[in-house]
């Protein structure tokens, strides 16, 4: 059995932009757009994961499917685990996590990270892009590092998740793109392992599987969705998508 499956974690109740997957960019909510970009992806079947019957009836309406969770998860793979249970368990070995707040992800960096999943396994895969000057100190972008330069067809065991460091010499640094691959095995050990203290600390649930020496990998993406955190995000992206 090889089927991919792409799952979207999302909820109404962001503390820093309630509401925000209904947020509408060019008169059509964020996570529809995510969810269309998923499903151009054409690498498996799209869902979206919710605890929120507003979002359940949205996807509805845009010909998706979803699924219902509790509102009780602290991490987007925590939700998508129970989705995968729930709904999927038999019938899938690779799921990705897509965030719901990239809307302009491009569909082929989906089917480009499926693809390196595929032929060179690992627990984990990711993606980063290219870094600029100003997002180094930016605590607000999450940085990727690795052992070595990525090139176009790399997939590079990850060293490292920060949102800022002190006494950088550009060392190997990316910018990480909000997107993860497991296999169905390295899903459940994931979300059976307790909160570790980098992921509490940093506020980045990918440090759970580094503390606890699941091998991450990460790809190289030749572009970087913008992530909406705040209303000023949601602005920039609508004049992007335009």
């Amino acid at each position: 059995m090889k089927n991919t499956a792409i799952i979207i974690p999302t909820r109404l109740g962001a503390k820093r932009f309630p509401n925000k997957p209904l947020a509408k960019i060019n008169n059509i909510p964020m996570i529809i757009h995510v969810l269309n970009r998923a499903k151009e992806s054409r690498i498996g079947e799209v869902f979206v994961a919710t605890p929120d019957n507003e979002i359940i009836d949205i996807v509805k309406k845009n010909g998706g499917n979803s699924i219902l969770t509790t509102n009780e998860h602290l991490t987007g793979s925590d939700r998508i685990y129970e989705a995968y249970t729930k709904s999927l368990k038999k019938n899938y070995d690779l799921i990705i996590n897509l965030q719901g707040d990239m809307p302009n992800i491009k569909p082929e960096s989906i089917s480009k990270l499926e693809e390196l999943m595929r032929n060179k396994k690992c627990d984990i895969g990711t993606l980063g892009s290219p870094i600029n000057d100003n997002e180094i100190s930016d605590s607000n972008v999450v940085k990727v590092e690795v052992y070595e330069n990525l090139e176009s067809n790399s997939f590079i065991e990850v060293k490292d998740f920060f949102r800022k460091k002190e006494k950088l010499n550009r060392e190997k640094i990316y910018h990480h793109i909000g997107i993860y691959a497991f296999t169905s095995v390295a899903l459940k050990k994931y979300v059976k392992l307790s909160r570790s203290k980098l992921e509490i600390k940093r506020n980045l649930e990918q440090m759970r599987a580094i503390e606890n020496k699941m091998i991450i990998k990460v790809g190289l993406s030749d572009s970087t969705p913008l992530g909406v955190d705040t209303e000023d995000d949601l602005k920039k992206i609508s004049e992007e998508m335009k």
